[in-house]
């Protein structure tokens, strides 16, 4: 894989990091590139049930390189993980900044922890643009209408500690502890059935302009498939036996 982004396995969890600190960790070709290898790592190998998304150099990532687009346009591969994200869980972990293109990374990711210092908005609009990554869509879903249409229209940012009031982001952590708070709740969902948590996480997102008959219909599947798993009935064996399960992914 590149070095413009780095990979570690903490048991069940992979650790991916954007490795440009000198360029903010913005995304170039070969950063898109090495990070949709680093998710089809993640989904493709059933020894992993979650991971964790951090930028190297103490920030998180500034989005789209600029010098990049500016000579050859952009990114191809980047628009592929901000569409697609992963299957399975995947936690942002998030030091120094999460505006514009960076929170935009962040929102494809299921769950963002954040140091206290950080600031998420989106201020395109200063600058002639608008949010194209993805955040138009995301952020109505988590926080409220309002307050969404305030980031888009003004371009000015919030704090960390107020997006975690809105429900934006899942956990606050000190400054330089957010992998660290981002890996304590990586493992607690990394304990749980690999195929409990991945269909739990598809059908949250499937759930997204279906009706409750839809969904039910949707669901069913998906119901019959897990209920019927070996680890469905390894779960409740464990829970008779009072042991922890063993999962097989199966």
């Amino acid at each position: 894989m590149a070095e413009e982004v780095l990979t570690e396995r903490r048991d069940r969890i992979l650790v991916i990091t954007l490795n440009r600190p000198e360029a903010k960790n913005s995304v170039n070709g070969p950063l898109a590139d090495a990070l949709n290898e680093a998710i089809k790592e993640l989904d493709e190998d059933a020894n992993l049930t979650a991971g964790v998304l951090t930028g190297a150099g103490g920030g998180f990532s500034s989005g789209m390189d600029l010098k990049w687009f500016a000579t050859q346009g952009p990114p191809a591969g980047f628009g592929q993980f901000l569409q697609n994200g992963s299957k399975k869980p995947l936690i942002a972990a998030i030091e120094g900044f999460a505006l514009a293109g960076g929170l935009e990374i962040a929102l494809t990711c299921d769950l963002l922890v954040a140091a206290e210092d950080v600031k998420f908005g989106i201020p395109e609009a200063k600058r002639g643009l608008f949010a194209a990554g993805g955040a138009l869509m995301r952020l109505p879903r988590v926080i409220p209408h309002g307050v969404a249409m305030e980031l888009a229209l003004t371009g000015e940012p919030i704090t960390a500690q107020r997006a975690l009031e809105l429900g934006l982001i899942a956990r606050i952590a000190a400054p330089g502890e957010a992998l660290g708070a981002a890996l304590d709740l990586a493992m607690v969902i990394a304990k749980n059935a690999p195929l409990s948590v991945s269909v739990s996480k598809k059908l949250i997102i499937d759930s997204y302009g279906r009706t409750e008959e839809e969904f039910w219909a949707h669901q069913a599947p998906e119901s019959g498939k897990i209920f019927s798993s070996k680890d469905a009935q390894e779960g409740a064996r464990a829970f008779a036996e009072k042991r922890e399960p063993e999962w097989t992914g199966s």
